[in-house]
């Protein structure tokens, strides 16, 4: 593996560790983005910046028990690696319309971009599998 390849491998195994917050901040760059297509959860689509992603990685790991990221392919090109992966992540209490054990399940299409061995950018497609009701 490329070591842009290794870099996002890494991140994706420190979130199913469950590193969070200012754990899960030595993985990014100063100035990296998440760019959040429009989906299930996200209707409007958002644009979060270094900040809002780590304050977003406490609060999945706050909402979900465990979470599960099964890299399809990866495939590095310049500066970004394209990914496609099936996210799982088990909801550890209630909360909204999502009860404590319910497994949610994302088809992931990714794009990130490395820049000195960070995350630079994340271009997210999250396609949900209907929430159970």
């Amino acid at each position: 593996m490329s070591s842009a390849v290794d870099t996002v491998a890494s991140f994706y195994t420190a979130i199913e560790q469950g590193r969070h917050g200012d754990a899960l901040a030595g993985l990014l760059a100063p100035d990296a983005v998440t760019i959040e297509r429009p989906n299930a959860l996200v209707p409007g689509g958002r644009v979060s910046d270094r900040a809002a992603m780590i304050a977003a990685s406490s609060a999945g790991a706050g909402l979900l028990s465990s979470q599960q990221y099964d890299v399809h392919w990866i495939q590095e090109v310049g500066d970004t690696v394209a990914v496609r992966l099936t996210w799982r992540g088990v909801v550890a209490q209630d909360a909204g319309p999502f009860l404590t054990g319910q497994e949610l399940v994302a088809h992931i299409a990714q794009f990130v971009r490395v820049r000195d061995g960070l995350i630079a950018e994340i271009e997210t497609y999250d396609c949900y599998e209907p929430f159970a009701s």
